[in-house]
């Protein structure tokens, strides 16, 4: 697995948002700016993120996005699914169930599976407020 920059990028642009505060309209320049980010590729990000509900955004002179809720309630496993798509190792395990005309004799599988569920349950284990603290901002505002 391999996570594209696309899914670099929202993390990063999800962390510089959860700095400010959940109260906090920043606007996308300041971010690009910070991130060392195209606006134009910060936009398409925005928009997806948008789209699943993890920021809003107000337009005009004072606008600009922030977090819907507050940083402990988001994911890395989350943000990375919704720009990466399935995060697993093999495309047997993409969807809920395995369809794979192979699986009952894959002597394989049981490897995927466990690094299937080693990635998830480690990325779900990481919220942005972990990685805040982690990153020495030790104080954010809430």
């Amino acid at each position: 697995m391999k996570i594209s920059t696309r899914g670099r990028y929202a993390l990063r642009f999800m962390i510089d948002i959860a700095q400010h505060g959940k109260d906090v309209y920043v606007p996308l320049k300041e971010v690009a700016e910070n991130q060392d980010i195209s606006i134009k590729y910060l936009e398409q990000i925005t928009s997806l993120l948008s789209k699943f509900g993890l920021l809003q955004s107000v337009r005009g002179p004072q606008g600009g996005y922030r977090l819907s809720k507050d940083p402990s309630e988001y994911t890395v496993g989350e943000i990375l699914r919704i720009t990466e798509g399935s995060l697993s190792p093999v495309s047997c395990l993409e969807g809920a169930e395995n369809f794979c005309d192979r699986k009952e004799t894959c002597t394989t599988l049981k490897i995927w599976e466990g690094l299937d569920k080693i990635i998830n349950e480690y990325l779900d284990s990481v919220t942005l407020d972990k990685l805040l603290f982690e990153c020495g901002v030790n104080e954010y505002v809430i």
